[in-house]
C-alpha cells in the first residue's frame, strides 16, 4: 500500500510565486492549490499530474471569509503556504481607495481567513507549517508603498506573533521576504537580475524541510547583485 502525502496548501497559486510553490512542493506533498482562475489552477493540475504527482485545484476568493471557512475548514493541512498577495504599487494621493481595500484584503484579511480555516487541525495534530510570503517591503518602505508596504510589515508582525502563540504546540510558523521577483505583480516591469518564482519557492522547500525541531522563522532571500544580469 503507498503511503499517503503530506498535504500542502498553497494560496495564489495559479501563476508566478504561488505556482512556482505548488510545483516545487508537489515532489514531495499532495497539493491542494487554491486561487480564483479555474483556467489556471486546472492548467497547474495537469501539469503537476504529468509529473507524477496529484493536486486538487479550488476555486476560492480568500478574501471572502465565509467561503474561506465553508471550503478550507476541517482539511487536513500539513504545510499553509499563505502567498496570495497583489500590489498598486503607487504615490498616496494617487492611490484610490478601492485599491487600498484590495491590498488590505488580500494581502492581510485573507492570511487571518485562510489560517484561521486550517489551524486548528495542526494545533489538534500537534504539528504542521505555516509559511507566510512577506516581502523586504515588509521592513523597508519605499516611494509608492504606503499600503503595499504597511500590509506586508502587518505581516511579519502576524507572523511572529502567531509563532509565538502555536510553537508549544508543535505548529512551525515562518515568513518568507523575498526582494524583487520576476513576475506580472504589481505595475513595474521585471528586470534581468531579479530573482525567479522558483527561487521563493526552493526557500519555501527548505524551510518545510527542516527538522521536526527546528524553526526557520525568517528568511530573507535577494538577488545576488542588481548590477548585473542573472545567469541562467
Amino acid at each position: 500500500m503507498t503511503a499517503s502525502l503530506p498535504t500542502a496548501l498553497v494560496t495564489g497559486a495559479s501563476r508566478g510565486i504561488g505556482r512556482a510553490i505548488a510545483l516545487r512542493l508537489a515532489n514531495s506533498h499532495e497539493i491542494l492549490a487554491v486561487a480564483r482562475s479555474t483556467t489556471e489552477l486546472d492548467t497547474l493540475a495537469s501539469e503537476i499530474d504529468a509529473r507524477g504527482g496529484r493536486c486538487r485545484p479550488i476555486a476560492l476568493d480568500v478574501t471572502d471569509g465565509d467561503a474561506v471557512a465553508r471550503t478550507l475548514g476541517g482539511q487536513a493541512v500539513d504545510v499553509l503556504v499563505n502567498n496570495a498577495g497583489v500590489g498598486a504599487l503607487k504615490p498616496f494621493l494617487e492611490l484610490a481607495p478601492e485599491e487600498w481595500r484590495r491590498m488590505v484584503d488580500v494581502n492581510l484579511n485573507a492570511l487571518y481567513h485562510v489560517t484561521r480555516a486550517v489551524l486548528p487541525g495542526m494545533v489538534e495534530r500537534g504539528r504542521g507549517d505555516v509559511v507566510n510570503i512577506g516581502s523586504i517591503a515588509g521592513r523597508s518602505a519605499f516611494v509608492g508603498g504606503s499600503c503595499y508596504a504597511a500590509t506586508k510589515w502587518a505581516v511579519m508582525a502576524f507572523t511572529e506573533s502567531l509563532m509565538l502563540e502555536v510553537r508549544d504546540a508543535g505548529v512551525r510558523v515562518s515568513v518568507v521576504m523575498p526582494g524583487s521577483v520576476a513576475t506580472h505583480f504589481g505595475s513595474g516591469q521585471a528586470k534581468d537580475w531579479n530573482l525567479l518564482p522558483e527561487d521563493v519557492a526552493e526557500s519555501v522547500a527548505h524551510i518545510v524541510a527542516a527538522p521536526p525541531e527546528v524553526l526557520i522563522h525568517r528568511l530573507e532571500v535577494r538577488a545576488l547583485s542588481p548590477k548585473r544580469p542573472r545567469r541562467r
